[in-house]
């Protein structure tokens, strides 16, 4: 009797147990059932893409149907599209309003010839602004900059060559016919001083006007010693106009007097070195007729010489006449020479594509030679307090270039900017587009720009979608 009722109760605590178990059970499905239609719920308004066909969008997830693969939300919903958030009165920049990439810190007008429109805080619209979840931004590695106000400045190095100052150079001619008669300097190279002999020269104009002078000369004088008065007048009138003659010739006041005294024509006259330097080039030789005009000795001055050196197109804007430079010699790296940019040629070369400029060394010691070839490094005039951004912040889309803003919590703003000079440190002057104290992108950029597009085509794919809904929608 007693096994009986023990047996009775072990069953009834068994079948206690399976109820308590298949509660528990149903309890736990109907929360997991619960949960799963929340989710459904939360999701069911979220728009989802396919990454590799954007152009599949469906509200809710899934799977594309072209490819299988699982879409993933594209956070940009058909209630979002074009909607504002509340606006403040401040002016974060004016737009294009048929670019909204195109932004100015200053109204004015876009490339179209429109007026720009000014976009206020918290007006930014929902296809203008990547929205990516936070932990992808870290996993992909986005590195963002401050765009901030800087010195920019450039030390251009370049190759140069030295030459003669073309006005230092001096051509040795004759205002008349003749023979030559002696040379005394006979070698190109060789360095002369003003006043020194360079040769003697035979010429029957020559000494057909020195007959003319000392005769006219010689009544004067007889004039004077006879006190007539009206034939010393028109004689110092001729005398004057005999002795420009010989001026006209190139004959010196010092050749002049000593003919006066000696009273004696001379058959020959010698040409002086009119400027002191060293002789570039020679073109006489001993009893060789010359004739006015003809070049016979070119005479340079080499205590100031030039250096041509090459400036490649995208170093020009750095460079102005008055930059200070500095040049040193493959043979005496150790020797530096300071001088200054002079002057810029127009043309640039089609070939190197390098424009030309002109810097000036002092050489008073005869130490440069023309002909050599030097490294030069200028110095650049620096460009003061100006907006500035890393050059890896800025992405060259053909005709414009463009930049990523970070909004934060996410959210990324595409930018076109317009860019200047480029600092040697690696920094871009930025001329618009952009204001002091914003965020920019420094990596990653590109996977920003395909997110971009992408977003902006679903959105403009969504707009038409509402715009259809509107007007298929039945009039009440």
């Amino acid at each position: 009797m007693f096994t009986k009722i023990k047996i009775r109760l072990n069953f009834f605590k068994k079948i206690t147990k399976v109820f308590s178990l298949m509660l528990t059970i149903s309890i736990l499905f109907g929360c997991f059932s619960a949960e799963n239609n929340a989710s459904q719920k939360s999701t069911a308004n979220e728009l989802f893409s396919c990454g590799m066909h954007p152009n599949v969008i469906q509200e809710g997830a899934g799977n594309c149907p072209i490819c299988g693969m699982n879409l993933t939300p594209v956070n940009v919903s058909l209630r979002d599209v074009a909607i504002k958030t509340s606006k403040s009165n401040k002016v974060l920049y004016y737009r294009a309003a048929d670019d909204p990439f195109y932004v100015s810190a200053q109204p004015g007008k876009s490339q179209a010839g429109l007026d720009l429109i000014s976009v206020y805080a918290g007006e930014e619209t929902i296809g203008s602004i990547i929205k990516i979840n936070p932990t992808i931004v870290q996993n992909i590695g986005v590195r963002t900059a401050k765009v901030m106000r800087r010195d920019l400045e450039l030390h251009i190095r370049t190759i140069g060559r030295i030459d003669y100052d073309e006005t230092a150079t001096y051509d040795v001619q004759t205002k008349f016919a003749g023979w030559i008669e002696k040379v005394f300097i006979n070698e190109t190279g060789q360095k002369v001083n003003k006043g020194e002999a360079l040769f003697e020269i035979y010429s029957p104009q020559l000494v057909t006007a020195q007959e003319e002078y000392l005769n006219t000369f010689r009544r004067l004088n007889r004039a004077r010693h006879e006190k007539s008065i009206h034939a010393g007048n028109n004689l110092t009138q001729l005398l004057e106009v005999t002795r420009k003659r010989l001026e006209h010739f190139d004959i010196s006041n010092n050749q002049i007097e000593k003919l006066e005294a000696n009273q004696t024509v001379n058959r020959t006259i010698t040409i002086k070195v009119p400027f002191p330097g060293i002789i570039e080039q020679k073109h006489i030789q001993t009893g060789m007729e010359v004739r006015p005009g003809m070049k016979l000795y070119s005479i340079s001055d080499i205590s100031k010489i030039w250096v041509f050196a090459d400036i490649y197109e995208y170093d020009i804007p750095w460079v102005k006449a008055g930059s200070y430079a500095t040049m040193t010699l493959a043979y005496a790296p150790q020797k530096q020479f300071n001088g200054q940019v002079e002057y810029i040629y127009p043309n640039v070369d089609p070939k190197m594509r390098t424009t030309k400029a002109r810097l000036v060394f002092s050489n008073a010691d005869n130490f440069l030679k023309p002909g050599m070839y030097v490294t030069i490094n200028i110095s650049t005039n620096v460009v003061k307090n100006a907006l500035a951004v890393p050059s890896e912040a800025v992405m060259f889309s053909g005709e414009r270039n463009l930049v990523f803003i970070d909004l934060g919590d996410g959210n990324f703003a595409p930018r076109y900017v317009t860019i200047g000079i480029e600092s040697e440190d690696g920094f871009y002057e930025i001329l618009d587009g952009l204001t002091d104290g914003e965020v920019v992108v420094t990596s990653a950029q590109f996977l920003l720009d395909s997110e971009s597009k992408r977003q902006a085509m679903i959105a403009r794919m969504l707009s038409e979608e509402k715009a259809n809904r509107i007007t298929k929608a039945p009039r009440q």
